[in-house]
């Protein structure tokens, strides 16, 4: 049995930061020089004094996410980046806790229930689509973001009606911080600092949502914040309302920030591939405005891209555990108590399991290739074991439908040679809004 290895030299980063600097700069950078270096399991050093270790591949995702001795823990882990944010939330629960919470938030995730939502999300579309004004250098994320962030305001909390759009504005920020914060140096809330910000943003979320559970409470409506509020499990045991809060704070910004993030990137790589924009707007065009739950799934060209895309550039590109106890990892022992960071993001493009990886190939998820067979862990962008996102299905759903608007009401383009800038201190986003441009269809340039 091997211990992790030990450090090379000079090839752990800087004092205090550690290789913090180096993953903001280039992520897949890092996790290279770390499988070339080391292999799958590595030392990784972090700001402060815990015991980190990175595993890379489709073996070690395996090892994590089956987590058959029950080794490794959620908690801990994101509680030490994010916790005073985003506590209570499902990805922040383990072992019997998580299994209860998981089984009554399912009963907001029926096909049902996702049918109702899906027909909620076209009409926010809709309006949030109509205030685009569209040209060239159309700056796609903050358009996109602010589209998510209705369109999550509407389905999850029944359209925030006794809230104004400053007030939205505000809301959107606070998500932002909580969700930066994970990369805070000085982990102490002392103004401006990162840290800081997201506890200010975490207690302006709670007001927020504590405002609207009273009348939630009250009668059931079909949004989901009044589904949290009277699910039930098998068992009949449901929320209070602390864990209302804390639910629909992770799911609120899971639900817009990573859908926005797979929306940019395929308004970018559709408008540097006219022929697939060409061939999913002709599968949209055949459907109606407003497509069924059922009629999404028929769009088959549109399915490829989104998964094409989310390998490319997954929206969580690498997830977090801690050792629990002592356990062994491809021959590697791991000692209680060390953080790991993994990466899912690494595997999608690695050339073992990979065709060309780098390069956009949606037909590499068609019926007659499924590269992503070659291991059961080739493609994880949800995650995988007992936390795979609860929400996966939600949100293929909003972001095929997002784009099924998009593709009927404007065309637009991407010159061939840009690459998105990304800001990689948490979520990657662009940093220069993600210029494209953007034209009404069949309208003149």
């Amino acid at each position: 049995m091997r211990e992790i290895p030990a450090p090379v030299r000079g090839a752990h980063g800087l004092p205090v930061l550690g290789q913090l600097l180096d993953y903001a700069r280039d992520p897949q950078a890092l996790f290279e020089r770390q499988w070339t270096t080391y292999g799958a399991v590595s030392p990784l050093r972090v700001a402060g004094r815990h015991r980190w270790a990175m595993l890379l591949g489709a073996d070690a995702l395996e090892a994590v996410f089956t987590n058959r001795d029950k080794a490794f823990a959620n908690q801990p882990a994101w509680s030490y980046l994010v916790g005073p944010f985003f506590h209570g939330g499902l990805m922040l629960l383990d072992f019997e806790e998580h299994h209860l919470h998981r089984r009554i938030l399912q009963q907001a995730f029926t096909r049902d229930r996702l049918e109702g939502y899906t027909a909620r999300v076209h009409p926010a579309v809709a309006r949030g689509v109509a205030s685009w004004e569209p040209g060239r250098d159309f700056r796609a994320y903050p358009a996109l973001k602010a589209l998510t962030l209705d369109i999550a305001a509407d389905i999850f909390m029944g359209g925030a009606e006794h809230t104004s759009p400053q007030q939205m504005d505000r809301v959107n920020r606070a998500f932002i911080d909580c969700v930066q914060a994970a990369t805070s140096v000085v982990r102490m809330p002392v103004p401006p600092g990162r840290w800081w910000r997201g506890h200010r943003g975490r207690r302006l979320l709670e007001e927020f949502l504590r405002s609207y559970l009273p009348e939630r409470r009250a009668s059931e409506t079909p949004d989901l914040l009044s589904q949290l509020c009277h699910v039930r499990s098998e068992d009949g045991e449901g929320l209070t309302d602390d864990q209302v809060v804390d639910h629909m704070v992770f799911l609120m910004m899971a639900a817009h920030d990573t859908s926005t993030i797979t929306l940019s990137t395929m308004l970018e790589l559709l408008g540097k591939h006219p022929d697939w924009q060409e061939r999913c707007r002709a599968e949209s065009r055949a459907l109606g405005g407003q497509p069924s739950l059922a009629e999404l799934d028929t769009l088959t060209s549109l399915d490829l891209v989104m998964r094409e895309c989310l390998r490319l550039r997954a929206p969580v590109p690498v997830v977090v555990r801690k050792a629990v106890r002592e356990t062994v990892v491809l021959g590697h022992r791991i000692p209680e108590g060390t953080f790991l960071m993994v990466s899912p993001q690494f595997t999608h493009l690695q050339p073992e399991l990979w065709d060309d990886p780098h390069r956009f190939d949606p037909e590499r998820f068609g019926p007659e290739r499924r590269e992503d067979k070659r291991h059961r862990h080739a493609w994880d962008p949800f995650g995988g074991g007992v936390h795979k996102c609860l929400g996966l299905f939600f949100a293929g759903a909003e972001v095929k439908a997002v784009m099924h608007h998009l593709l009927r009401r404007f065309e637009w383009r991407v010159d061939p040679d840009y690459t998105a800038p990304l800001d990689n201190h948490s979520l990657p986003f662009p940093v220069d809004g993600q210029p494209v441009d953007l034209y009404p269809l069949g309208g003149h340039r």
